[in-house]
């Protein structure tokens, strides 16, 4: 399954291509160095999917649903958890007793709303917004992960407009922070 396409199957790629990376981590023992490297590859991925989706998949949650903004509502409070996760993840080596618990954490927090999202949330979507607009959606959601920050920063506004406004600002930092210490690039 590659990129591309409507809303949906973007961010169903997406939530694929986070699991591989899981099914990766786990296939490793505790402590072998190359779980940080994943869990770092995982968290850059995790980051620019969320905020591509707080940018433009739930505003059109709100606008199609009917009970949109108490739907678009838990899905973001579950990205303010799994990124609290993520945060706490970020200083951590694969051999700090914290380590395995906090992926553990992570994953299962990711593996559910995956779920909720593939089995409630994206069949609503698709009955109640027209193709074209979640084609436009598509787009929309690949040029926002393009400039998407690559590290959590639960702190950071998830509604627009504040994080139409900063997420290409962090964003740029997180990367050159990236480019700097060869986050995210693993052997």
């Amino acid at each position: 399954m590659g990129h591309g396409g409507n809303v949906i199957d973007e961010l169903t790629t997406d939530h694929r291509e986070a699991d591989e990376i899981f099914g990766r981590i786990e296939a490793l023992p505790p402590g072998d160095a190359r779980r940080k490297e994943l869990a770092d590859e995982a968290v850059i991925e995790l980051v620019r999917h969320s905020v591509a989706e707080e940018m433009h998949l739930y505003p059109a949650v709100r606008q199609y649903l009917p009970d949109g903004d108490s739907i678009a509502d838990k899905e973001i409070e579950d990205h303010s958890s799994a990124e609290r996760t993520m945060k706490q993840l970020e200083s951590l080596e694969a051999d700090d007793p914290d380590f395995d618990r906090l992926i553990g954490t992570l994953m299962r927090e990711i593996r559910l709303h995956v779920e909720d999202e593939e089995n409630n949330l994206f069949p609503r979507l698709r009955a109640a917004a027209d193709a074209e607009e979640l084609d436009r959606l598509g787009e929309k959601v690949r040029q926002a992960k393009q400039t998407a920050p690559t590290r959590p920063h639960p702190a950071s506004p998830s509604k627009p407009p504040a994080n139409k406004l900063l997420a290409p600002g962090t964003g740029l930092v997180d990367r050159a922070r990236d480019a700097l210490t060869g986050r995210g690039r693993s052997s």
